[in-house]
């Protein structure tokens, strides 16, 4: 069965959801400078307490994972309001990069694990970070260099990692190492949980995207100098840290397209308002047949995408399996940094002078797009997988010409009907 509707008691949730990031989130963000960083975060965390009363704390995990089993759905449908703002996901438990780790640790996780670090972190009591991505290798698996070597009963780990997001703040770090150079990457990686202060663990220094002052920022580059961890730390098997990644990115780059979508509002809604509130030339921007092809393409593009991520989710549910819908979530991710950069770029342009100052959003959205082509996975990586996958579905048609030769198929539709001919000119 086919429904595009949402459940009125969730529709209520939802109807909350706005409200509240409306009336307490967004105003709060508006003055944290004003306030300061211990007046803010005392602040945020007397929010995060009432998102637990309402029991919409992390719930897009399922009961038996310690969440609520919203779903990835209804995720999606709270991501698009919490995305249009910065501290919003965090309050709800939904934040970048916590989101993917808790479900790879909700996944991989031994007992021990969960409780050590799964429950704490979907607590929100401490944070995480995904520690990958190398200086030289990027996100390609099979150039890393960071090594673990078994010693005893520890494992000791020797590398660099780049690009670890909110690194300076985890307290725990989920490490993608190379345990056995023998075999191919895909079986001779492993993941482990490397807690930050273990001795070691050197932050070289964090950075920043676009214009964010040099030194600042929110991704760090981490030297691993002789860290040794316990055993227990190893996450799911020796060897299979590729399979536990692709858990731990599908989820990821779903999530940076849900959250996305909140953006692409956000701006149509801007677009909207603009141009039946600017008059030029005599009469409103909304009579303008050009500017009345921007919003309808906006329009058009932010429903197109909504739609492919709706539908995503609900695989993701389905078959709660994400190797099943790998196709589903590379197409995603390859389009959202088109999609945004132009429906940004329409906003910004369609707000003139305005548009592009320091007192709109639409400069830092814009400058922010890019990287949704780079984090999880360059687009041309995901656009070759979407590619792959379509492909396995088809096989190649024999024959001198293609399928829809339109001489073969008359000659072929003449031979299977030649019955009906017959008949005809027996009539005639």
């Amino acid at each position: 069965m086919w429904d595009f509707e949402t459940e009125p008691e969730f529709q209520e949730k939802l109807d909350w959801i706005n409200e509240f990031v409306a009336e307490e989130i967004e105003p709060l963000e508006a003055i944290a400078r004003d306030l300061g960083w211990p007046k803010f975060m005392k602040r945020r965390n007397e929010l995060k307490q009432i998102v637990k009363e309402h029991d919409l704390w992390a719930c897009h995990l399922g009961p038996e994972l310690g969440g609520k089993g919203y779903g990835q759905v209804k995720l999606a449908l709270m991501n698009e309001i919490l995305g249009r703002s910065g501290s919003a996901p965090g309050i709800f438990g939904a934040q970048a990069p916590d989101t993917g780790n808790m479900e790879i640790l909700a996944h991989y996780g031994n007992d021990e694990q969960k409780k050590k670090w799964l429950e704490p972190l979907m607590a929100g009591e401490i944070y995480s970070a995904y520690s990958m991505t190398e200086p030289l290798g990027g996100s390609d698996p099979t150039s890393f260099t960071t090594r673990a070597e078994k010693i005893g009963d520890e494992w000791v780990i020797n590398g660099e990692k780049w690009f670890t997001s909110n690194g300076q703040f985890a307290t725990i770090l989920l490490v993608m190492v190379v345990t056995n150079p023998d075999v191919s990457a895909y079986d001779g990686m492993s993941m482990f949980v490397v807690p930050k202060d273990t001795p070691g663990v050197e932050i070289v220094r964090n950075f920043g995207t676009g214009t964010e002052e040099i030194g600042r920022g929110n991704h760090a580059w981490i030297k691993y100098n002789d860290v040794r961890v316990p055993a227990e730390n190893l996450l799911g098997p020796e060897g299979k840290a590729f399979a536990i990644a692709q858990t731990r990115l599908g989820g990821g780059r779903i999530h940076h397209a849900m959250r996305s979508v909140a953006t692409l509002k956000v701006c149509l809604d801007a677009m909207c308002e603009r141009v039946l509130s600017r008059h030029t030339k005599g009469e409103i921007l909304a009579n303008k047949q050009m500017v009345q092809e921007q919003i309808a393409d906006a329009w058009t593009d932010v429903q197109m995408f909504r739609l492919l991520v709706l539908q995503s989710a609900w695989k993701i549910d389905k078959y709660q399996d994400y190797t099943k819908v790998r196709k589903d979530i590379a197409a995603v991710k390859a389009r959202l940094p088109e999609v945004l950069i132009n429906t940004v770029h329409k906003a910004m342009h369609i707000h003139g002078a305005i548009g592009v100052s320091n007192e709109l959003p639409f400069s830092r959205m814009w400058q922010g797009a890019p990287s949704m082509g780079i984090a999880d996975g360059p687009s041309e990586v995901h656009k070759v997988t979407v590619a792959q996958q379509v492909l396995k579905d088809y096989e190649p048609h024999e024959g001198l010409w293609p399928r829809l030769h339109i001489p073969t198929r008359r000659e072929e539709a003449k031979k299977k009907l030649a019955w009906l001919l017959e008949e005809e000119m027996a009539n005639a």
